[in-house]
């Protein structure tokens, strides 16, 4: 039976204020398998970023466990998360976070070298995936001379640098308008056919979240019902 890339059991979330205890997210449970790609939508407030740090391992739950390639977080200390971070598992924000004094190769780069790999070779991967995602004449750009489509490609290209085995995004195409939503979208359904790579989508965006194989909505801290992606009918 093959195991799941990312998974959750009965994960809670709380935070103590004052008197008050606030249930932020409560009983979760998700599977998430090589190629799938998973939206979450549900309203601001909702837990959904506070969920998907939970997923990535920035944030630890209260209660329940998450398992990235069926090894639980729990029983890992701070740097063999950010070792199994690094090597499994890929981020991209709505606010991209690109560093700001770095051309676009030499921010896909930084992860790979972070992990351990040589600079050249480092380079000569970030090279290559800024290629696929359209970019490779703008690899010697910083980001402030980048569109907001193209820092959105350079992040996805970072996330995928050290081909992980899963994708977390929250709010990707929260910034950019139509055409490049657009793109991104169709990006991320190839490199999940072609690569096996898993992402979930936390988004507002319901045309977003239609082309996820599956969609979920969080709601009062529960993932109240899976809803039948559109993405099979278009």
């Amino acid at each position: 039976m093959t195991t799941p890339v990312l998974e959750c059991q009965n994960i809670t979330k709380h935070y103590q204020q004052g008197p008050d205890t606030i249930e932020v997210l409560q009983r979760i449970d998700l599977c998430l398998n090589a190629g799938e790609r998973l939206g979450i939508i549900g309203a601001s407030g909702s837990g959904k970023s506070t969920l998907l740090n939970m997923l990535g391992g920035l944030d630890q739950p209260t209660s329940g466990e998450v398992r990235l390639g069926g090894e639980p977080f729990s029983c890992l200390n701070d740097n063999q998360r950010a070792r199994i971070r690094n090597e499994q598992l890929g981020f991209v924000y709505q606010f991209h976070h690109l560093l700001g004094e770095f051309t676009a190769l030499e921010n896909v780069a930084l992860p790979h070298m972070i992990g351990g790999h040589s600079r050249r070779l480092a380079q000569e991967k970030a090279r290559k995936l800024l290629k696929d995602v359209g970019l490779d004449h703008r690899i010697n750009h910083k980001p402030s001379e980048l569109s907001g489509g193209e820092r959105q490609r350079v992040a996805i290209a970072r996330a995928l640098v050290n081909t992980p085995s899963c994708v977390l995004m929250d709010e990707p195409t929260g910034n950019l308008d139509r055409h490049n939503a657009q793109a991104v979208q169709e990006l991320l359904q190839d490199l999940s056919t072609e690569l096996g790579i898993a992402f979930i989508v936390v988004t507002h965006d319901e045309q977003v979240a239609a082309t996820m194989d599956s969609v979920w909505h969080l709601e009062d801290g529960q993932l109240a019902q899976q809803v039948e992606s559109k993405a099979s009918h278009v």
